[in-house]
């Protein structure tokens, strides 16, 4: 299991987004709900609710915390922007940039990286094509969440619907910046898509309508976590984070 600090191949990026079911008090659960997974599995869960609260769960639960976003500013003068050592005062270690539904341009993922890593949060760029992946590869960031906007809360998985998206994918991060780590979301909801996804390459995955909207949200995040687990047998291992 991951501390508060620390993220271990293969790990599960759980997005709470701004649903009912993931705001305030039931974000609270959520996230208790996926530490008690973590604990059960030894799998990383990173949970990733929204601004409002990131304290309250960083505080409560020992598993890493992501912001959902950061804006490329210095402090000062810019209300209504996210500031990346706010984030990082109210508990999160790391944070995502670039999702889909919170896009931004070439050169302000360029500054968002570095404001990350100016402040020491993990940057995780979310990506739509190799395309993409390979530019912000150069970038350093320590992840890639490669997505399809069109199948994001569908049911219809990425390492399913796209495996060759991600292996071309993951084989231009890799010859830019080996160290990278690539994950994918979009659709991601069963155990069967866990193991496509890590058969291709992948080192992690990201989820959110499947558990968010599930009737036992807990069991699901079991049965992935397991899959993580399982299909992993026999891969080196890493942590991400700690030293920040």
């Amino acid at each position: 299991m991951a501390t508060r600090k620390t993220i271990r191949l293969p790990f599960l990026l759980l997005g709470f987004k701004a649903y009912m079911q993931a705001t305030g008090k039931n974000a609270l659960r959520l996230a208790k709900m996926a530490r008690r997974a973590s604990a059960r599995t030894g799998i990383s869960i990173v949970l990733i609710p929204q601004f409002t609260d990131i304290a309250v769960i960083s505080k409560e639960v020992s598993i890493p915390v992501f912001a959902q976003h950061i804006d490329p500013i210095e402090p000062g003068s810019y209300t209504g922007h996210v500031l990346p050592e706010a984030v990082k005062e109210a508990g999160a270690v790391g944070t995502l940039i670039n999702h889909s539904e919170r896009k931004l341009q070439r050169d302000q993922i360029e500054a968002a990286v570095r404001r990350a890593r100016e402040v020491g949060l993990i940057s995780c760029v979310c990506s739509d094509s190799p395309e993409l992946s390979a530019a912000v590869s150069a970038f350093n960031p320590d992840m890639i969440l490669v997505e399809h906007p069109d199948l994001i809360g569908k049911g219809r998985a990425i390492s399913n619907v796209e495996p060759e998206m991600l292996a071309v994918t993951l084989k231009a991060v890799k010859t830019i910046n080996p160290n990278i780590r690539v994950v994918c979301g979009a659709g991601i909801g069963s155990p069967e898509d866990v193991a496509a996804a890590l058969h291709l390459g992948m080192e992690g995955v990201g989820a959110t309508s499947a558990i968010i909207k599930a009737t036992d949200p807990c069991r699901v995040m079991l049965e992935l976590a397991q899959a993580l687990k399982s299909s992993w047998v026999g891969k080196r291992t890493a942590v991400l984070g700690g030293q920040r």
